[in-house]
């Protein structure tokens, strides 16, 4: 039988000396390492790219970002892989630099089999690394370090100013990096210094945590399956960070044992995950929202890259296999108190609360914080004790080009595809009252509590005091027929949530009332429509 790996037999309680006896590296130890990959550093600080390989531009080494573990303090004792970014200069576009990516690694091997000399180190192992970032990989071996450590070395185009902790860069450089049309996460070196930062400058603690999960994660998942396609280290820090900021509110102070419990928890709902940050680039310009919003409705799970919105660093990993590992230890001592009671964990969901703007035309908007996975049906009992009206609720929502949507109340907002904040539209109605969608010539649409016994000419005063459009002006259509003031809506088969569309027609100077039925006395109408952004 298999020796269970250590942390299964360590006791919840003792999960903060376990981090601090078995995983922080010594200082000793860091110090020999990052000074022998200071050397390499050096050297590739002086190097420059020009004239070879169909480069036609010189390009300069602007500077070199530790990255991964070593780069964000989280490294593990006797971690033996140290990552670099090299950012040059030179390059105008993410495109140029693609097209030059495979250049510039063959030369940088060339520059490194002649430098052995120069890094007065034993250099050994070189090669070129295919993946979706092509990398120079190689091991090397100074009398410091009593093991050998493998450096991979990427270069990328530098599209960020000088780095500033948590700057938000500028709106047009991700709009570029969304336009450039790349393969997820092509172009997420060049955003590297931004990735170090999302988890540089997070307290003490939180990194204590990061690490136990990484080790839970190459001893008792990777180690085990050698050759399945399982998820980046990344993707489980980002994880770990997410459930520490909902689950804790961002303190500073916490317990281990919570943490890992909760982030075992959330593995095994993987499919439900849907996780996305803001810090560096937000919903304030068009093309990146749209951009984010669609990519938050593919499939789950996904886990964006906070300084890399292209880039779901979830996507087609055998997670499966994760939540099974997840699933066995959450079953072991470190997740068990002294009292053999599993261990509290955090209140964290897949996906973060979001705010839902709720629109009532003729009210004041308001906003209620809500989960994408809560029912529509708890969304509306929210609503309802907001407002402290017992009336039929009516919610629907519509995206920027697409069609007005009723909400209905056995699904959720995710259902929906929702996970952003957003806007809905709230219309009461009374029995047997329905609620008609119309989409005005802009795109945008209002929704409309009405009779279906009402006549057309009900719904189009109710439009005139929405939009202002004079019911003369107003032309009504559905399924190609052109609504006829003079008939009920119910004759033309109009029924709940169906959508009309609007025109505008010239304003005439004698209206003619339809000849083809006389006008009867109007029903009773509500004029209280609702309009969305």
């Amino acid at each position: 039988m298999a020796v269970p790996p250590e942390l299964f037999v360590t006791p919840a309680s003792r999960l903060n000396s376990f981090v601090t006896d078995c995983l922080h590296p010594s200082q000793k130890w860091k110090k020999e390492v990052l000074e022998t990959v200071q050397t390499v550093e050096q050297f590739l600080r002086e190097q420059s790219f020009q004239g070879e390989h169909g480069l036609d531009q010189e390009l300069g080494v602007l500077k070199v970002v530790k990255v991964g573990s070593f780069g964000n303090g989280t490294v593990l004792r006797d971690s033996s892989e140290v990552e670099l970014v090299m950012l040059l200069s030179g390059f105008h576009s993410f495109q140029e630099e693609a097209r030059h990516h495979d250049d510039i690694l063959s030369l940088l091997c060339e520059k490194l089999r002649y430098c052995q000399d120069l890094l007065s180190l034993q250099l050994q192992d070189l090669r070129l690394v295919q993946g979706v970032h092509s990398a120079v990989a190689f091991t090397i071996q100074s009398w410091e370090t009593a093991e050998p450590i493998t450096v991979t070395i990427v270069p990328a185009y530098r599209v960020l100013g000088p780095s500033v902790p948590n700057s938000h860069p500028s709106p047009e450089v991700y709009v570029s990096l969304i336009k450039a049309c790349g393969s997820p996460g092509h172009f997420s070196p060049s955003f590297s210094e931004l990735q170090r930062n999302f988890v540089k400058h997070r307290p003490a603690k939180l990194k204590s945590l990061l690490r136990l999960v990484k080790h839970w994660y190459l001893e008792c998942v990777k180690s085990w399956c050698l050759r399945a396609e399982l998820p980046p280290l990344y993707a489980l820090e980002l994880l770990t960070i997410y459930a520490w900021e909902v689950g804790t509110q961002e303190e500073a102070c916490f317990g281990l044992d919570s943490g890992l419990a909760t982030v075992m928890r959330l593995l095994q709902q993987y499919k439900l995950l849907c996780i996305y940050w803001t810090n560096y680039y937000t919903f304030q310009n068009p093309i990146i929202e749209d951009f984010v919003r669609k990519q938050l409705k593919k499939e789950r799970p996904i886990i964006l890259d906070p300084a890399d919105p292209t880039h779901n660093v979830a996507k087609g990993y055998r997670w499966d296999i994760v939540a099974q590992r997840a699933c066995q230890c959450l079953k072991q001592d470190c997740c068990y108190d002294n009292y053999d009671n599993p261990v509290p964990r955090w209140n964290v969901k897949g996906a973060r609360d979001i705010q839902l703007t709720v629109e009532q035309w003729g009210s004041l908007d308001f906003i209620i914080m809500v989960n994408p996975y809560d029912s529509i049906k708890k969304v509306k009992r929210k609503i309802q004790w907001k407002l402290g009206s017992t009336f039929l609720q009516r919610l629907s929502f519509q995206e920027p080009g697409g069609e007005r949507q009723l909400l209905s109340s056995q699904y959720s907002l995710a259902d929906y595809g929702v996970f952003s904040n957003t806007r809905i539209c709230l219309l009461q109605t009374i029995s047997p009252e329905i609620q008609v969608f119309v989409k005005n010539p802009s795109g945008g649409s209002h929704a409309y509590a009405i009779y279906p016994e009402s006549l057309v000419l009900n719904l189009k005063l109710q439009i005139e005091v929405k939009e202002g459009l004079l019911r003369e002006e107003q032309q009504l259509e559905f399924q190609g027929q052109v609504l006829q003031d003079g008939w009920s809506l119910m004759s033309y088969g109009v029924q709940d949530s169906t959508t009309l569309t609007l025109k505008k027609e010239g304003k005439k100077k004698n209206p003619a009332r339809s000849s083809e039925r006389p006008l009867c006395a109007f029903l009773p109408f509500n004029p209280d429509p609702i309009s969305s952004t």
